[in-house]
């Protein structure tokens, strides 16, 4: 056993896929756009411009926190959080405090351990720094297209306590708000941007250390894994000698797979927060709640549990089927097409066969099952009669069945097979071996 046992939490922004901004009518599809060409005097903090918020926006933080199993207060608000950084335009950043749209959720790892959810809360994202050579010199510079995209953050308790949890809680996460439609989640264009906390504790204390290390935007999974095995490392070595690390904000470097000290690790009263003055609070109705949750699609986990029962899949093909809304949709009516075709038959092809979706309709799917399933017919009579001769010319194999080597009752269905060439189906083959033999 370990001396140290890791504590871990996680903060991950996910950016939605709304046309507009958080608080202007700025496209939010800034992507691989010429810099600072969406922007607009709400999103750049000129001098008396004022937000408007954006109901869609606000409207899909509320179902991901439904979908996470928060509950969603009836009064929120918008807070102002404080802090000077190139990247914000206006010298804070319109975000939620101390009443965010959901608190107090959870989602359920494969092990069956619940990792808790403090909060999904809206804010709006920030510019992006661009670093680069410009006549030799090393320069930094600001596209604010970015700056105002609708961005939920949703942070979780300090309940993991190894990288392969917190990739699979992410793996969920991304799957869950996809599902859901409000985002793309696409990593490599920082539409979800992870950033976990690490710190250390002796192995059966239950109290928090006393420090936390954060490690600031990484975009990708494996990042994550890599960020937290080399922070156990780094902050045992740190414990061993006494001392106790720091408590900073690092940032995650690709070569070496390392992180490196950016800043100190700001406090909640280090950024000043308090009520956004231009944006009333926020109430809702039960009724409007109640709305929102009826429109809620089926989620991953409910629909891999329906797909085992309704369908007879396996968990692991069920599983598969069900990694994203599009596959599970196409899964389903390829079914419905298919009527007299097996639905565990239908799910083998598409996952074996790699069937692009986006190209192939459900009804080819259904003709290339057919056509590979196809037999050319043959009498009982003539089958038995052929089986027959395969039994007299092994014996010792059948002899070998019948002492209970199932391995050998396979042999058998090979050789008719072969013999038969695909005038039969290998189940029924199976079958009638079993009933000469007896």
């Amino acid at each position: 056993m370990s001396k140290y046992t890791p504590v871990i939490g996680l903060e991950v922004h996910v950016e939605l896929k709304t046309k507009s901004k958080m608080f202007c009518g700025c496209s939010a599809s800034y992507f691989g756009e010429k810099p600072n060409t969406h922007t607009c005097p709400v999103c750049l903090g000129l001098p008396g411009a004022l937000p408007v918020p954006n109901k869609k926006a606000i409207e899909w933080c509320v179902q991901i926190g439904m979908a996470l199993g928060c509950e969603t207060p009836l009064f929120s608000k918008f807070d102002r959080k404080n802090y000077f950084y190139p990247d914000l335009a206006k010298g804070y950043q319109i975000s939620q405090f101390d009443q965010p749209f959901a608190i107090n959720g959870s989602i359920t790892l494969s092990s069956g351990k619940k990792i808790g959810i403090t909060r999904a809360h809206m804010e709006e994202d920030t510019g992006k720094l661009v670093h680069d050579f410009v006549n030799g010199e090393s320069v930094s510079l600001i596209d604010f297209n970015r700056s105002g995209v609708p961005l939920v953050e949703i942070v979780t308790e300090p309940d993991f306590e190894n990288a392969k949890e917190v990739k699979e809680y992410l793996q969920k996460l991304q799957q869950i708000v996809r599902y859901l439609g409000v985002a793309n989640a696409d990593m490599e264009k920082g539409e979800m941007r992870l950033e976990p906390n690490i710190s250390l504790r002796l192995t059966g204390e239950k109290g928090l250390p006393k420090y936390k290390v954060e490690v600031k935007n990484i975009n990708s999974f494996s990042f994550v894994e890599k960020a937290i095995e080399y922070e156990i490392k780094r902050q045992t070595e740190i414990l061993e000698k006494g001392e106790v690390p720091a408590q900073e904000t690092r940032g995650f470097v690709e070569a070496g797979s390392k992180t490196v000290s950016q800043r100190s690790k700001e406090e909640a009263a280090d950024y000043r927060y308090f009520p956004e003055p231009d944006i009333p609070p926020i109430e809702w109705t039960q009724e409007q709640m109640d709305t929102l949750r009826s429109t809620l699609p089926e989620l991953p986990d409910a629909k891999k549990a329906r797909f085992v029962k309704e369908y007879k899949l396996t968990e692991y093909n069920a599983e598969i089927i069900t990694r994203d809304s599009e596959t599970a949709d196409y899964f389903e009516s390829t079914v419905k097409v298919g009527k007299d075709i097996d639905a565990v038959a239908i799910a083998n092809w598409i996952i074996n066969k790699k069937i692009d979706i986006a190209k192939v309709p459900s009804q080819d799917i259904i003709s290339q099952i057919k056509q590979a399933t196809q037999v050319s017919g043959i009498s009982d009579a003539e089958l038995e009669e052929i089986l027959q001769k395969i039994l007299s010319a092994n014996e010792k194999v059948v002899a070998d069945y019948k002492s209970g080597k199932e391995n050998a009752l396979m042999f058998l269905v090979g050789q008719a097979m072969k013999e038969l060439k695909g005038r039969e189906k290998a189940d029924k083959v199976k079958e009638t071996l079993k009933k000469l033999i007896i």
